[in-house]
């Protein structure tokens, strides 16, 4: 396969990120849920690079090199592979992809995750912010307006988890007014919807994470609080458009889905006015 990646500096970086994103990935999957025994003591979390390669059926060394960020290319079929073996949702195979300069195109993996309906609905429903998220606040996708509101580009796709961004992005913290009330509350509802996912190792490697990095993250998940998610209102300080405040809506997908489309509408006149300044209607 010829790989598309740019050449020079942009080659070397995606090559970088893709051999840390699997690394990352690797190191949330246990022996045990890929039908491996333990196999004694582990100096590393996860996966070892031998298992992976065994159960996607390539070279041990071709995957080491590949976790290593050297420049080496592979075929879609192998990619697949290493994506089915580390468990990827169909947003992370999409960036996968991507950073291994696949030709495949990006836009047809993330339907898998999201209908074209959304995507149409997500576009036509500006300027309202609006995201999906999974029950674990990793953020799936979003609109120009609420990529806008929170300078998600700014983001690496490794860390676009509301959870996450809460306690350790400075820049994203600044943006919430009420972080007395709402920072406590996320972490509750986190806490609830993790109830249906305990043995699920990308939920413990974020709460183990969130608890090395933020002190105050760890003072509140030792309280057990455990919320519900709510319809409420938050305002926002926009480093271009000052205090904004929505009324938030959580819409999910069917009865029985963990994915939901949040939407943020004006609560007055003003924030209606600098959306508008933002996102002119034809």
């Amino acid at each position: 396969m010829t790989s598309t990646l740019p050449p020079g500096t942009a080659r070397d970086v995606r090559r970088d990120e893709l051999a840390a994103f699997l690394r990352n990935r690797r190191e949330r999957i246990t022996p045990e849920e890929v039908g491996l025994p333990p196999g004694g003591r582990r100096r590393t979390p996860g996966l070892r690079r031998e298992e992976v390669a065994q159960l996607a059926g390539v070279g041990v060394t071709w995957y080491t090199w590949l976790e290593q960020g050297r420049d080496i290319q592979a075929s879609d079929q192998v990619l697949q592979a290493v994506a089915d073996t580390l468990r990827l949702d169909p947003h992370e195979r999409a960036h996968m992809f991507t950073l291994a300069g696949s030709p495949r195109p990006v836009a047809a993996s993330e339907c898998d995750a999201l209908s074209p309906q959304m995507h149409v609905i997500m576009r036509h429903i500006e300027p309202l912010p609006a995201a999906v998220l999974n029950s674990r606040m990793d953020i799936l996708a979003a609109n120009r307006s609420y990529t806008w509101l929170f300078d998600l580009d700014q983001i690496p796709f490794e860390d676009r988890n509301t959870l996450l961004l809460a306690f350790t992005y400075p820049a994203w913290r600044a943006r919430l007014v009420d972080r007395a009330d709402s920072l406590p509350r996320i972490v509750a509802q986190f806490r609830a919807s993790m109830v249906e996912h305990m043995s699920d190792n990308r939920w413990k490697c974020l709460v183990s994470r969130m608890r090395e990095e933020s002190p105050e993250f760890e003072a509140l998940w030792v309280r057990h609080d455990v919320r519900w998610i709510e319809n409420l209102t938050k305002r926002f300080d926009h480093p271009e458009a000052g205090r904004l405040e929505f009324h938030y809506t959580n819409l999910w997908f069917g009865p029985r889905s963990e994915t939901r489309l949040t939407t943020y509408t004006p609560a007055g006149d003003d924030t209606w006015a600098k959306l508008r300044d933002q996102f002119p209607t034809p």
